[in-house]
C-alpha cells in the first residue's frame, strides 16, 4: 500500500513537473515503480513475485537480473537531492514480507491496486481503514504502556499549545503519527509564502518511533496529509544522553503520549543523571521533554516601557451648559473604576471632559502615585471623567486592555508607578503621563497575554463564587448558631 501510494503521488508530481517544464527526478526508479511490477493484474506471480521481492538478487521484472525489490528500496538515499528516498529506505529496513505464498501475495497487490490514492473519496475510505487499524493496535499495545491517543484528545493539545510557522515541533515518542499530522494541519493554514511552504515542509516537525509497524503507519499517515518527506527517527528517542542534548537539538514545542508503564532496559538507564535513573519509561520520557525544550529568552520575561505599550489618547468633548455628563471615579491601589451621578455643564468650571472608551487605561494625576489607575470596562465606555484624568490606548498587538487590567491590580505595580512620581509630599502627589509612561513592566508576547486573559477569567470567577458563598454563610451563621444552643445540631 505504501509503494502503491508513493508511485500515485509520483505520477502526479511528473505531470506537474511536465507541465511546467521542470526536470522530474523519481523517488524510486524503473523496475522497481508500482507500475512496473504490480499494477498490470496477470504480471509476475507465485515464487517468481517471492523471489523478487525477498531476495537480495533476482530477476527484475524486465528480465535484467539485479537486485530484489526490498534489497533495492533499502539501499535508497537522497543523493538526488530528494529526502522522501532516505525515508523510504529507513520504512523498508524494518519491513519484511511474511506471506509464503506469491499466488496470495498477487491477490493482495491486486486488491492494493484498485485504490487510487489521487481521489478524495477513497483517500476517506482509506483513513477509515487506518482508524480500524489503530483501534485494534491500541488494544494490542497496551500490555507494553503503548496506549493510542483519541483523536479528539490530540486536536485539543495541538490547540492549546498553538504552533506557529517557524516553530519547531517535536513528538518524541511518535506511534501512528497522530500529533504531527494534527499540527501539520494546524500549521498549514498559517501558510502564506513559498518560504512559508518551505519551512514547514522541511524544518518544523520531528518524531521518533523505534516500532516497525507504527513507524511504517506514521511515514504513510503524513505523506497521506501532504508532508512530502516526514522526518521521523526510527530508532529510540532516549537513546541520547540527557546531558549532550544541547541547545541546538532543542524544539519549541513537544506534543506527545508517552507509553506510560512500561520499562527500560539499564543501557538505556544510564543516559539519565544517577540520581534520576529508573526502569519507568514515561519518566525518562518527561525527563527527556524537559530537556528538549528550548530555553527560551521570551518577551515573558523582558521588562518594557509602557511608552512601548500605550499611547496617550483622550476624547475631549467640550462642555455645554444644557449637557448632562454622568460621570465616572477611579479608587487607590487597584479598586477600579466607579460610576457616580450625572452633573450638568452648568454644575462645573471646567471647560471640557475626557470621554472614556472600552480599554482605555485611565490614570489620576492627582492620587496616580498610590495606585490609582484603571482599565475601563465596556459597561462604562462614553462616561466622563475631568482633565485631571489621563487616558491612554493600547497600541495594538503590543498590549491587550484586559491583560493590563490585571496587571494594574497587582501591588507591585503601584510601587513601580509611585517610585515614577517625582516630588514628595503635596508636590509628589501628581503623576505626569511621561512619567507613567516611562515605567517598566515584565510584558509577554500578545499570544501569552491572550492566554493569561483566560486565565484571569477564570481567576475572577472563582472570586465571585467565593465572594459570594462567603455571604451566604454569614447568612447562616445566625441560624447555625441558634440551633446549636438549642443542641438541635
Amino acid at each position: 500500500m505504501f509503494l502503491k501510494f508513493l508511485d500515485d503521488l509520483e505520477v502526479v508530481r511528473e505531470d506537474e513537473a511536465t507541465l511546467a517544464t521542470k526536470r522530474f527526478r523519481p523517488a524510486i526508479e524503473a523496475p522497481y515503480r508500482w507500475r512496473d511490477w504490480a499494477a498490470n493484474q496477470q504480471g509476475i506471480t507465485g515464487d517468481e513475485l517471492l523471489s523478487f521481492i525477498n531476495q537480495d538478487e533476482a530477476v527484475r521484472p524486465d528480465g535484467v537480473r539485479g537486485p530484489g525489490l526490498f534489497a533495492y528500496l533499502r539501499s535508497l538515499s537522497s543523493s538526488n537531492g530528494d529526502n522522501r528516498r532516505d525515508v523510504i529506505a529507513t520504512v523498508f529496513r524494518g519491513v519484511d514480507n511474511r506471506m509464503k505464498s506469491g499466488y496470495l501475495l498477487r491477490d493482495v497487490i491486486n486488491k492494493i491496486g484498485s485504490i487510487h490514492f489521487t481521489s478524495s473519496a477513497e483517500l476517506h475510505t482509506l483513513g477509515a481503514l487506518y482508524e480500524s487499524m489503530l483501534r485494534e493496535m491500541r488494544d494490542a499495545a497496551g500490555d507494553s504502556g503503548e496506549f493510542y491517543t483519541p483523536r479528539a484528545v490530540v486536536r485539543l493539545m495541538v490547540e492549546l499549545t498553538d504552533p506557529r510557522v517557524g516553530e519547531v515541533v517535536l513528538d518524541p515518542a511518535s506511534g501512528t503519527g497522530g500529533f504531527l499530522v494534527e499540527a501539520f494541519n494546524h500549521l498549514s493554514k498559517q501558510v502564506r509564502t513559498v518560504g512559508d511552504r518551505k519551512k514547514l515542509q522541511q524544518e518544523t516537525l520531528y518524531g521518533c518511533e523505534p516500532k516497525s509497524l507504527p513507524y511504517l503507519l506514521c511515514q504513510m499517515n503524513l505523506l497521506l496529509h501532504g508532508l512530502d518527506a516526514p522526518q521521523i527517527d526510527g530508532e529510540n528517542a532516549l537513546r541520547f544522553k540527557l546531558s549532550e542534548i544541547g541547545e541546538k537539538d532543542r524544539v519549541d514545542i513537544v506534543l506527545t503520549n508517552p507509553p506510560f508503564g512500561g520499562e527500560e532496559e539499564r543501557g538505556i538507564q544510564g543516559n539519565f543523571p544517577e540520581d534520576r535513573q529508573t526502569a519507568e519509561t514515561a519518566l525518562l520520557f518527561l525527563q527527556l521533554i524537559m530537556r528538549k525544550l528550548r530555553r527560551q529568552p521570551t518577551s515573558a520575561n523582558r521588562k518594557r516601557r509602557l511608552s512601548e505599550l500605550l499611547r496617550l489618547e483622550e476624547d475631549a468633548v467640550r462642555i455645554q451648559p444644557e449637557g448632562s455628563y454622568p460621570q465616572v471615579g477611579l479608587k487607590s491601589f487597584g479598586a477600579g473604576l466607579f460610576s457616580k451621578a450625572a452633573i450638568s455643564g452648568t454644575e462645573t468650571t471646567y471647560r471640557a471632559f475626557n470621554r472614556l472608551y472600552d480599554g482605555a487605561v485611565v490614570l489620576s494625576q492627582v492620587k496616580g502615585w498610590e495606585g490609582a489607575v484603571a482599565v475601563c470596562p465596556k459597561n462604562l465606555a462614553d462616561w466622563f471623567v475631568s482633565p485631571e484624568y489621563r487616558t491612554f490606548r493600547c497600541i495594538e498587538g503590543e498590549a491587550r486592555p484586559r491583560y493590563l487590567a490585571a496587571i494594574v491590580r497587582t501591588k507591585w505595580f503601584w510601587s513601580g508607578l509611585s517610585d515614577a512620581t517625582r516630588g514628595v509630599g503635596a508636590r509628589r502627589e501628581r503623576t505626569r503621563p511621561e512619567q507613567f509612561l516611562n515605567i517598566e513592566i515584565p510584558m509577554p508576547d500578545a499570544r501569552s497575554q491572550e492566554i493569561g486573559e483566560s486565565v484571569f477569567a477564570e481567576v475572577d470567577v472563582l472570586k465571585r463564587m467565593q465572594a459570594e458563598t462567603a455571604v451566604e454563610l454569614e447568612a447562616l451563621l445566625p441560624s447555625i448558631l441558634d440551633r446549636a444552643f438549642k443542641r438541635e445540631l
